[in-house]
């Protein structure tokens, strides 16, 4: 129950965060994340302390190659990291599957809605009519992804086993 708790505070806090200044910020992460473990320890004891630190570190090996591939913001691996380490390794697995799809529905929406987008798709279909090539992609669109890893989240949470894995 007290991970619950802590998780829903933990993902309120960063999607704000992140919505209003594009970060997630460590002095919100670290804490938690102590917080977790130290928890895990009183309730779990050693067996709690190893489910913490495995989660963790399952949750930041998952976006650890995005990261390091520069498609995404060292707070949104450190705070699946520490969704991992309050909620262990089965949550932290099932709820990356749910923030992908999440991430690429935002995606969508982000590219579909964005500034002369669709003005791109009309020329680069007329491009292609007459031989031409053009990109439809000029520039780099980012958005806040610790919302996609908040949805993943949330949806574990409220409907977990929902997928069959």
């Amino acid at each position: 129950m007290w991970s619950s708790s802590l998780l829903i505070v933990l993902l309120i806090v960063c999607v704000i965060t992140d919505l209003r200044e594009r970060k997630i910020y460590n002095a919100v992460l670290f804490p938690f994340l102590f917080a977790a473990i130290i928890l895990h320890v009183v309730t779990g004891g050693l067996h709690g302390l190893s489910g913490a630190l495995l989660g963790t570190a399952v949750g930041l090996g998952i976006l650890l190659i995005p990261y390091l591939l520069g498609g995404m913001g060292a707070g949104d691996v450190k705070l699946l990291a520490v969704i991992g380490g309050i909620k262990g390794i089965g949550f932290v697995l099932m709820a990356s599957i749910y923030m992908a799809l999440a991430g690429g529905i935002i995606a969508i929406f982000v590219l579909l809605f964005r500034k002369g987008f669709i003005t791109r798709i009309l020329y680069f279909f007329q491009g292609l009519r007459h031989g031409m090539r053009l990109s439809l992609f000029e520039d780099k669109t980012t958005f806040p992804y610790g919302v996609a890893i908040a949805a993943g989240a949330f949806f574990q949470f409220l409907f977990p086993g929902v997928l069959p894995l």
